[in-house]
């Protein structure tokens, strides 16, 4: 048996319900596909209405109890879930490559990343603080206490299967909260494995409980409608994140929503042009331009743009495209035909309203859901390119000349996420910070995801922050008590 056959025999492929493993109803199963050929991996359970109502019973069943676990329990199950992610790093590395396509290398980077919100989260545990105070007439005290805002529902999306599901039950399990979690149905086995790492590690039956299905819409629902738990997080896309929010306002829910991109990135006239080729690859390229996160908008300063175009051109003609598994591998498949044709498409549109392709802009033949790595150069501003997240490995170049803009086009778009600026000039550099209308910004350097940081977008690129000292606070409810004193 080849270590690939034995990483996916590992890896449960039942529902997790209550801390039992078990079959969906009427034994329905989803196949789970291997993007780098096409063929199928293994088959999971496929839930069904039913199975997600029974995890939203043992999720309800479990919450006082494990609301009244002590802080320094709960934080030592996360701690114990960072170090066996971190000893089992390659096996779990692995799993992720074979049913998301990435290379093996940013797989492990993933891995690292994820653990690392269980370590951060195992801190904050403890530290759920409140407050004591005299009113202001003197006559009484306000006691402020954080409680757990209760059962939450948890969707992740498929380009991160561990990192965004870490991002959220990390804090939940700090703050007291149980869970429902529903992975992405291309890639359930990382979140399958993390569910047995964490009974591992110590985590009650209950409180974590995993269901994959092929039916999202019609097994999340009905859990969101019921009333019950009183909290939705979401990745993913903002069209599905609207649908979610209407749902959701049925019954009120607590909702945070991480939702789509479409990053700028400004490099002007005095930036360092390495730094600035080296930032973009990085921004770009990261998960092979599967990321909310990635550059979908390269805006260069006109005097630089032959150089930086001639430097990324180079950098990404120069990546070697394949299997995830296989030595050298830099760029892995996309996660499906779907995909891949949407890329397609965008660059077609692209190149048909003028736009000059540098590198790649075909798609690759044989087997997998295979795109070259591909820079485009004089995008105009109506290329769908523009508007559309590419979620992809294709960089649209287009010039300007001035700052204002600059930061006229980045702001051009209903997203708010994240964008990117290379200057030397550190008044720019704040300036334009200001200016810039999204949640986060890297400054000088192409990757701003951190655990100890708080990650969230404004505008329709979601609602709410994950990680950094305020991630637990999405999972808390405020108590106010008003004490008279004679």
């Amino acid at each position: 048996m080849s270590l690939e056959q034995e990483v996916i025999q590992a890896c449960p492929a039942e529902l997790f319900i209550g801390g039992k493993w078990r079959s969906a109803e009427g034994g329905k199963t989803l196949a789970v596909e291997d993007p780098a050929t096409g063929t199928t991996l293994c088959d999971v359970a496929d839930a069904s209405p039913a199975d997600g109502m029974a995890a939203l019973d043992a999720a309800v069943a479990a919450q006082a109890e494990w609301a009244a676990t002590a802080p320094r329990d709960r934080g030592e199950i996360l701690r114990r879930t960072y170090e066996l992610m971190t000893e089992r790093a390659d096996e779990l590395a692995l799993l992720m490559t074979l049913e998301m396509g990435k290379p093996v290398a940013e797989s492990k980077g993933e891995i690292a990343y994820a653990a690392e919100f269980f370590r951060w989260f195992s801190e904050e545990a403890v530290r759920i603080d409140g407050g004591y105070q005299p009113a202001p007439n003197g006559k009484g005290r306000f006691l402020v206490m954080r409680q757990p805002v209760g059962p939450c529902l948890l969707i992740t999306p498929w380009n991160f299967p561990a990192a965004m599901g870490a991002r959220k039950i990390g804090p939940a399990v700090a703050a007291g909260c149980t869970m429902v979690i529903k992975p992405a149905a291309q890639t359930p086995l990382s979140m399958l494995k993390l569910a047995e790492l964490m009974t591992e590690a110590g985590l009650p039956p209950g409180v974590l409980n995993v269901i994959t299905t092929s039916h999202s819409g019609g097994v999340m629902e009905p859990l969101i409608r019921d009333g019950r738990a009183r909290k939705l997080s979401f990745t993913g896309s903002t069209e599905v994140g609207r649908k979610l929010i209407e749902q959701a306002a049925d019954k009120v829910l607590r909702t945070s929503m991480e939702l789509g991109g479409n990053a700028p990135l400004l490099v002007f006239s005095d930036a360092d042009l390495d730094q600035a080729v080296e930032g973009a690859m990085l921004a770009k390229m990261r998960n092979g331009g599967e990321a909310c996160t990635a550059a979908n908008r390269i805006y260069v300063h006109s005097s630089l743009m032959d150089d930086f175009a001639a430097k990324l051109t180079e950098r990404m003609s120069a990546l070697k495209v394949g299997r995830g598994t296989e030595e050298g591998v830099a760029l892995g498949p996309l996660i499906d035909a779907k995909q891949r044709d949407k890329v397609a498409e965008l660059v077609e549109d692209a190149v048909a309203r003028g736009a000059r392709v540098l590198t790649g802009g075909s798609v690759a033949e044989g087997n997998g859901y295979f795109y070259p790595p591909t820079v485009l150069a004089d995008v105009p501003l109506d290329a769908r390119v523009q508007k559309e997240e590419i979620f992809g490995p294709v960089a649209p170049l287009t010039a300007f000349d001035d700052e204002d803009e600059a930061v006229r086009m980045a702001n051009d778009t209903e997203f708010g996420l994240v964008s990117y600026l290379f200057t030397k000039d550190l008044n720019r550099a704040l300036r334009v910070s200001e200016n810039l209308e999204t949640g986060m910004v890297g400054l000088n350097q192409g990757i701003v995801s951190n655990p100890a940081a708080p990650f969230g977008g404004v505008k329709q690129s979601g609602l709410g922050r994950e990680g950094g000292s305020v991630g637990i606070d999405e999972y808390l409810e405020i108590k106010y008590v008003a004490v008279a004193l004679d």
